[in-house]
């Protein structure tokens, strides 16, 4: 089965993403040809958690291409503050809009959120487990950047087992050749089992580092991210891990010339200001690429009827998904749907185990 939606980017093939990425840079060498794209389509913003750069570069990239926004970043400014179930709103709105970008700070809320979406709808992430057009954002910076997505050497640090950029991201660049990762974080905030079984299953190389100094040295990206203090139960089990890994003048002193510093953002402390300078330092053009990545998405999505993005084959399971982080545990009316994966029931929202 196909869909127009982008719930998460290991779905897509190696093709459909390079098709994204040579669709971003035509609209770089040439963003006045696509002024008048969209004209009369709807972008509907649905922001049921902060945001800076995901929202608003979404408004920007459909400003860009001719169309227009609505929406809501402020969830208790909407009839959800009343009490009104996901399923409503998204089928209310996707009468409104040709296309929607959603957050949410439930994982597999996109997931629900497609089930009842007359119109292509994009991932703009879910709690703490995925955000694929953070990781668009990220692969077109490398493609750009360094040339190529395979044979690198990546190094990520900081909160690995609620950074869902991190997840997308290890997912996405597992499926090229000859990449290895380095997961640097501190032993209660390493990547999930699932994270792992992903790396095994596409051959990936991966080590492990409680040391930025030490695994600095031989890398070709650093994806630095920071502590959420969102995900902590306590301020005290935040506070703990806030300061351990910030990348400074002297680390930075050990890297190659030619390694790229990239993250997510917002930056906290992990990163210190005068990094800013160096010529390493690409997160912010980093996010100027991410625009222009979410406009052929857009485009792509609204325009190409030949970009279609593969369904998971799912079954009705007989069991709920125990997640107590899991959209199923708020939207009771949700189907259990699971997935088979290495031999093991996967709740098909938030990607789980099904005990």
């Amino acid at each position: 089965m196909t869909n127009k939606n982008l719930i998460d980017l290991e779905v897509m093939s190696t093709e459909q993403i390079d098709k994204i990425i040579k669709k971003t840079k035509k609209i770089m060498q040439s963003p006045a040809d696509y002024r008048h794209a969209c004209d009369g389509k709807i972008l509907a913003t649905l922001f049921y958690e902060p945001s800076t750069r995901t929202q608003m570069s979404f408004q920007t990239a459909m400003l860009k291409l001719g169309g227009r926004t609505i929406g809501f970043d402020n969830p208790m400014n909407s009839s959800v503050s009343k009490g009104e179930s996901l399923k409503d709103t998204i089928a209310v709105i996707s009468g409104y809009a040709d296309i929607i970008a959603i957050r949410h700070p439930i994982e597999g809320t996109a997931m629900a959120a497609s089930l009842y979406s007359e119109v292509p709808l994009i991932n703009c992430g879910d709690g703490g487990h995925l955000h694929p057009t953070q990781t668009l954002t990220d692969i077109v910076t490398l493609s750009c950047e360094k040339g190529r997505l395979d044979n690198l050497k990546i190094g990520i640090c900081g909160d690995l087992l609620n950074g869902r950029t991190v997840h997308s991201l290890i997912k996405t660049l597992s499926k090229y050749q000859n990449n290895s990762f380095v997961l640097i974080s501190t032993k209660e905030l390493c990547v999930p089992l699932y994270i792992i079984d992903i790396l095994e299953k596409n051959g990936c190389k991966y080590e492990f580092s409680n040391s930025l100094a030490e695994a600095i040295c031989d890398l070709d990206v650093l994806y630095m991210t920071r502590i959420q203090r969102e995900r902590f139960k306590s301020a005290k089990e935040y506070e703990e891990q806030k300061n351990v890994f910030v990348l400074d003048r002297e680390k930075l002193d050990k890297a190659k010339e030619d390694m790229i510093i990239l993250h997510p953002l917002p930056r906290v402390n992990e990163i210190t200001v005068d990094i800013d300078d160096d010529s390493r330092a690409l997160y912010f053009k980093q996010a100027q690429y991410g625009m222009y990545g979410r406009m052929a998405l857009i485009l792509l999505l609204l325009q190409d009827e030949d970009f279609l993005i593969p369904s998971r084959s799912t079954v009705i399971s007989e069991h709920r998904c125990s997640n107590p982080k899991c959209i199923t545990q708020q939207e009771s009316y949700l189907p259990n749907m699971s997935y088979e994966k290495l031999g093991m029931t996967m709740c098909d929202f938030c990607d789980k185990r099904i005990n």
